[in-house]
């Protein structure tokens, strides 16, 4: 694992079934940069994304071959505790989830559940949470109004704050804008450049022009394999493989 990376897959292969949707995979995710996966619908993207902090586990019949560290340790190490490894690698999905409690709850569900109980480190997490997602302005007046009569972007920007809350190293974000308004989009992207000094940060999206707007490191996908992975300049403007160019210009995908 070279300097300065906080995750990394070494020839990592996995199955569905009879069905292999990764193949061979090896890529370093540096720390504290944002890294974007990009490629075709079906291509391992998000699949790619979810071994990183063990959701493929939930999925039957998954077999995994291959190495993935997370600060160079085997997280698919039989005895490795995953809600360990979860806190430190959290997840934000494409459709924005809150748990069907209040604001304050759906923030304060992460620590509690790691035995914090004082109700003034509660508050402290919950608005250092807020804040963080940049969303304490707009709720810190009904923070006891459930999470879920707020908009779609307010929602994803909850649910963010209530993955920072357990004070995560690495940030995934499986196509955390698509199902979002361009305003809230673009206010999640903003986020995401301000979060990335604190936290390492990969997304997947179908969106180009987003790769190209928040990432630092790009990597593109296409049929369960890594085709290449770059800076983000670098990729989009002299990509090194015919197909990576064929995808960046609109010729497939």
């Amino acid at each position: 694992m070279q300097e300065g990376t906080i995750i990394s897959a070494r020839d990592l292969d996995l199955y569905y079934g009879e069905n292999q949707a990764l193949k061979k995979i090896s890529l370093e995710i540096p720390e504290r940069q944002v890294t974007a996966l990009i490629g075709p619908s079906g291509c391992g993207k998000s699949t790619f994304l979810k071994t990183l902090n063990r959701m493929n586990d939930l999925v039957p019949h998954v077999r995994i071959e291959g190495l993935v560290e997370y600060r160079g340790q085997d997280i698919y190490m039989p005895k490795l505790d995953v809600t360990w490894l979860r806190r430190h690698v959290g997840m934000v999905f494409q459709k924005a989830n809150p748990f069907p409690m209040s604001i304050y709850d759906n923030i304060a569900y992460g620590p509690r559940t790691h035995g914090i109980r004082s109700r003034k480190a509660l508050d402290e997490i919950v608005e250092r949470s807020l804040r963080g997602a940049a969303i304490w302005d707009e709720v810190k007046d009904r923070l006891k109004k459930p999470a879920l009569s707020l908009s779609g972007g307010q929602q994803q920007r909850i649910c963010i704050a209530r993955a920072l809350a357990v004070e995560p190293d690495v940030l995934l974000m499986d196509e955390a804008t698509s199902a979002l308004d361009p305003i809230s989009t673009s206010k999640i992207e903003d986020l995401i450049a301000d979060l990335k000094k604190q936290y390492t940060i990969i997304i997947v999206t179908h969106n180009m022009q987003q790769a190209v707007r928040i990432s630092d490191k790009c990597a593109f996908f296409l049929m369960g394999q890594l085709v290449e992975f770059g800076d983000t300049t670098q990729l989009f403007s002299m990509p090194q493989d015919k197909r990576t160019e064929e995808y960046i210009t609109g010729r497939f995908g």
